[in-house]
């Protein structure tokens, strides 16, 4: 799942997960996301930070606090790169924590291994 409510952001992520063969549902802001991740139990989720509504510390509180959802691994995407809020991130339980503007590769590379860590684990 890609998060973010910048829809050249949420394109980006979509075509280039598509290329590496996913399959993408997209959400526009926080609260679309914790509707859409709780039909449809996506297997990462990648999540902007600074959204209208219910912004991406309030998204990966609430999934990481539910036993149904709480495996679900979350990469924060997001252009605040202070080293308080990827404690903040580290603290709430996500798995990873990604500057924008950030490497497309990269970022692809880091999907992979959280996928195949959480098939294996």
């Amino acid at each position: 799942m890609a998060v973010d409510d910048d829809h050249v952001i949420r394109g980006l992520l979509e075509v280039n997960l598509e290329m590496e063969g996913h399959e993408v549902v997209t959400a526009v802001d926080g609260r679309d996301a914790l509707d859409k991740v709780t039909r449809m139990r996506p297997d990462l989720i990648l999540l902007d930070v600074m959204m209208p509504n219910v912004n991406g510390w309030q998204v990966a509180e609430q999934l990481k606090e539910d036993p149904c959802t709480r495996h679900i691994p979350i990469v924060f995407l997001s252009a605040r790169a202070m080293e308080a809020d990827v404690r903040k991130g580290t603290a709430l339980g996500v798995e990873a924590y990604v500057t924008k503007p950030f490497d497309p590769i990269d970022l692809m590379e880091l999907v992979s291994r959280l996928l195949s860590e959480r098939a294996a684990g």
